[in-house]
């Protein structure tokens, strides 16, 4: 099949709309569903991510996309207890890209909502039977188990978009779109990103561990298909904290930082502890433990005490959320293009940021490895620019 017919483009008054390859098949099947074109833009962007990562790494890999940007993306690494129960799996023994997939979606769970999944490696029954149970929009993988493709079925009255991808598949060289009757073209982004850009360490530090040069490589293929401006902190295998489309780069490491502080409260014992009713499901747990941890609406929150909890928590004062923050450490950043000034540098060292890299190249680079040095930070500059529009 070469053409498919889509119900609207990005809005519903974009009518016609289609998908189509000028020559050849589509380079994926339907399997269950119908797209629409948002779906297939977060489809395609999220496949190229998880299979980067997976080459990059070795290690199976997962995505969760919005409005073609990733909300989580990860790899196969094993998750520690407090984790498990942060991203509610206590006690169950995952599959590798089960992990990932955890991981991708635990990451920032309020941005994942109603998000496309991609994954790197087959979806086996028990990473459907975790997806089922989520709000997504669909997913798109190289296969499925039969076992797997029945539970997707199942979800969303039976509606839920499956995707299988031809792994085998290869773009032409050259690609082009169409904005506003212009046609652009340009030579597909095939950069390869590897642990050879993270060679250039012009910082006093110059040892980057052997994860963190794993979490480089995941936060710097993540900005590689996250709209620019954009800075992403991820820690374990994981991004943390992803900031897209911001004009401003220091505003970006605010808003990635502030996600990754986030993912961070979300482990103090204080949220872990929260006394949640049974009946509470998952989609108002997030929400709850969202403003709870920081602190916005929590007057709201301790109104409906009643609903949510079966008693009144008490609240996650500024001094206890500091010190809680104060014992992150090991976070690696990365960046879509140049650090302008050391403010980016401040921010992150306040998330915990020991590893960064970025492209270097601006007029204020040693302003920025000052800062770096400040901190002990370990900084690679790769020279590669990862913008994506």
């Amino acid at each position: 099949m070469n053409e498919l017919a889509l119900k609207y483009g990005c809005n519903p008054n974009q009518k016609p709309a289609r998908v189509y390859a000028e020559s050849g098949d589509l380079p994926f099947t339907v399997l269950n569903g119908k797209p629409g074109y948002i779906n297939l833009l977060d489809a395609l962007n999220s496949w190229q991510l998880v299979t980067e990562l997976k080459e990059a790494t070795g290690l199976p890999a997962a995505a969760s996309f919005k409005h073609v940007s990733p909300a989580g993306a990860a790899v196969a690494v094993p998750l520690s207890p407090v984790l498990e129960k942060v991203y509610f799996v206590e006690g169950v023994e995952l599959s590798p890209i089960a992990a990932a997939y955890i991981r991708a979606r635990g990451a920032d769970r309020m941005s994942s909502y109603g998000d496309f999944v991609a994954l790197s490696d087959e979806c086996d029954a028990q990473t459907a039977s975790f997806l089922k149970r989520e709000v997504s929009d669909g997913i798109i993988a190289p296969s499925y188990t039969d076992e797997a493709l029945a539970i997707l079925k199942e979800k969303r009255k039976g509606t839920y978009l499956v995707l299988q991808m031809n792994p085998a598949y290869r773009p032409a060289p050259i690609e082009k779109k169409q904005v506003f009757g212009v046609w652009f073209e340009q030579q597909r982004n095939d950069v390869k990103i590897t642990a050879d850009c993270l060679t250039d360490i012009p910082t006093k530090a110059k040892e980057i561990s052997e994860d963190a040069k794993r979490d480089l490589l995941l936060a710097l293929i993540t900005l590689k298909y996250t709209q620019s401006n954009s800075v992403c902190y991820a820690k374990d295998g994981q991004a943390i904290g992803i900031g897209a489309g911001q004009q401003s780069r220091v505003h970006c490491t605010r808003l990635a930082g502030n996600k990754a502080d986030n993912w961070f409260l979300r482990q103090c014992p204080s949220v872990l502890n929260l006394p949640f009713r049974d009946d509470v499901k998952r989609p108002d747990r997030d929400n709850a433990i969202d403003v709870y941890v920081t602190g916005e609406g929590v007057e709201e929150l301790a109104k409906e005490w009643p609903r949510l909890f079966t008693s009144l928590p008490p609240l996650l004062g500024s001094e206890q959320k500091t010190a809680w923050l104060h014992k992150m450490k090991g976070v690696a950043l990365a960046s879509d293009a140049f650090f302008p000034f050391g403010d980016n540098i401040e921010r992150a060292a306040r998330s915990g940021v020991s590893y960064i890299a970025q492209s270097g190249g601006s007029i204020r680079d040693d302003n920025v490895i000052e800062t770096c040095d400040k901190y002990g930070i370990a900084m690679a500059m790769t020279h590669i620019r990862l913008f994506h529009h």
